[in-house]
């Protein structure tokens, strides 16, 4: 028997009609309807990590339960070769229901007018969608508001009851209750906690999920994703049917993401067995409840590369909450961060299932609970201490590894080019010597960790995190370090660009003591080296003329003492 190609790889296509239709892989997730229907609560909230299949799950729920607008183009031939078709019973339920279906995955804006302009084209779009069909057996009074919310003249109120009224609509049409699906309904939140319009958005984001979702006789239940269970914000205040199911429950875990088996199969399908190990390693170790799963976007383009092991997920989403979150960590966090680097593991975490977005500055639960609901962290083992679960965490695999490494890299660096780093170098430049210190010392501080600083090479550490602050300075200076100059060699040297800027040294000493005498005689010991050693003569030679403001610098662990001197060139 002749061996048929594999099927094409459609990478980004989350409608699940168009893949069908095109003849794409299809790694077969249509179970997801028959755990819904028989789960017996009335709304489902499934947060999942991004690029999980959330969108496609919900595209192919819709395809599955929603009666086709025209009777004449039946939607059931998509389903004639999935699990879900193997059940009579199913079958007999395929497009028989009205659905409503929106996706907020890409309201991200960074105003609240444009994000909510953003969201009410959307609904304005579902109402002509799921009620054009029937605008004739409309009432006067029902079209009157159609032809407003599809004109997108209707008021705040009325669009935060628009999925309301089109379920009252359709049902009384249909004479049968209807479906809800709402992708990503988190996006607009956490953009909005980045962007500073968080009351603005909450405030709407909740009377729309209110209005449709908390006692609406005419919803037959509601199917939501998102990446986390926003919490103390009031979404979900009293939807007293609501099931919450997250990655650290047995509900819907093998739902999202690819199982061993699904990716076994992939791997037969296009001759990749002999990298059968090593795409194992690099894409699983998700634990889902008590299933373990594999990233499905990352998966998929490793095998539309022939195996090509790369770091997919990157750059797939916004990770301005993640990096937010690092920048602002305690030292605590931080040093655990560390570890996790290092390839261990965290143990005995608490995590919160619903997070708060407005305390996670100064909560450490919430943070890690951020890392494991978006994917940054698993959950590897989880005991009971008599009061609540704590959880063993750490990082899933080689290609988050990677990735987080980045992130952590990333952020520091974005955060080294702000604020207090600003100020550093405005003071570094003019000689603001009281200033300097007190930011370097704050820096050090807040930035290193006790691992940033070892003992036996403590004046190399100081050394190359104060170099990193000042490479900021390279649109200005050429920055150089540990070059020879005059009789020796100077730790750090910033040659202006512009004549007009003054010339900057720096040298470093360690101490044993944190003694302010003892860092202080060091900081003078490192300011004589300077001038005794004749290192400006880099400068002259530079053809530089003017003054030059020397620094030295002692430090012990955090502690430093800093001393100023401006000398002339010539």
């Amino acid at each position: 028997m002749t061996k048929l190609p594999p099927m094409s790889i459609g990478i980004g296509v989350d409608d699940f009609k168009k893949l069908i239709d095109k003849g794409s892989v299809y790694v077969d997730k249509t179970l997801l309807v028959k755990e819904f229907w028989e789960d017996g609560s009335e709304i489902v909230l499934t947060p999942r990590p991004r690029r999980f299949g959330k969108t496609l799950n919900l595209s192919m729920l819709k395809y599955f339960f929603e009666r086709p607008s025209n009777p004449e183009e039946p939607t059931a031939y998509l389903f004639e070769k999935t699990n879900i078709w193997k059940d009579p019973k199913y079958q007999k339920l395929q497009g028989r229901y009205p659905v409503i279906s929106i996706t907020l995955k890409d309201v991200k804006k960074r105003k609240w007018d444009d994000a909510y302009e953003q969201i009410i084209e959307l609904l304005s779009k579902e109402v002509k969608r799921t009620l054009a069909p029937i605008y004739n057996s409309l009432d006067d009074e029902q079209k009157d508001r159609y032809n407003t919310l599809v004109k997108k003249t209707a008021s705040n109120v009325e669009y935060c009851n628009s999925i309301l009224f089109m379920t009252e609509v359709l049902e009384a049409h249909y004479k049968t209750k209807t479906i809800v699906l709402i992708d990503e309904y988190d996006t607009p939140i956490v953009a909005a906690y980045l962007n500073d319009y968080y009351i603005d958005m909450v405030s709407f984001i909740r009377d729309l999920l209110s209005a449709a979702l908390k006692t609406n006789p005419a919803l037959n239940r509601a199917f939501l994703t998102g990446i986390t269970r926003t919490a103390k914000e009031g979404i979900f205040s009293g939807l007293n049917n609501l099931a919450v199911c997250t990655v650290l429950s047995t509900e819907y875990s093998d739902k999202f993401g690819f199982t061993d088996n699904e990716v076994d199969s992939l791997i037969v399908q296009y001759d990749l067995k002999e990298q059968q190990a090593t795409i194992r390693s690099w894409y699983n170790g998700y634990n889902f409840g008590q299933t373990q799963v594999y990233n499905p976007w990352s998966v998929l383009n490793c095998i539309k590369s022939s195996g090509d092991l790369k770091p997919y997920w990157a750059n797939t989403s916004d990770n301005g909450l993640i990096k937010d979150l690092i920048v602002q960590a305690g030292n605590k966090v931080k040093d655990d961060m560390e570890l996790l680097l290092a390839g261990n593991m965290l143990e005995d975490k608490e995590i919160e299932e619903g997070v708060a977005l407005s305390d996670l500055a100064r909560n450490a639960t919430s943070l890690w609970s951020i890392f494991l609901f978006t994917g940054y962290l698993t959950a590897v083992k989880r005991v009971f201490d008599g009061k609540k679960y704590l959880y063993t965490l750490a990082v899933p695999n080689e290609e988050i590894a990677i990735l987080y490494q980045q992130l952590v890299t990333q952020s520091i660096n974005e955060a080294m080019i702000s604020g207090e780093v600003t100020d550093l170098f405005k003071a570094l430049i003019v000689g603001e010597v009281a200033n300097v210190s007190i930011l370097l010392q704050e820096l050090i501080g807040n930035m290193c960790s006790s691992h940033d600083l070892p003992k036996k090479n403590l004046e190399l550490s100081v050394h190359m995190f104060i170099l990193g602050l000042i490479s900021g300075l390279r649109n200005r200076y050429i920055v150089q370090s540990n070059r020879e100059s005059g009789d020796g060699r100077y730790d750090i040297m910033l040659k202006p660009r512009n004549h007009n800027d003054p010339g900057i040294l720096l040298e470093v000493k360690k101490t044993e003591s944190k003694a302010k005498a003892v860092l202080e005689a060091a900081a003078d010991q490192a300011l004589q080296q300077i001038k005794t050693h004749d290192y400006k003569k880099q400068l002259r030679d530079f053809g530089y003329k003017g003054k030059i403001i020397c620094y030295g610098i002692a430090a012990c662990g955090k502690h430093i003492a800093l001393k100023m001197e401006t000398i002339d060139a010539l």
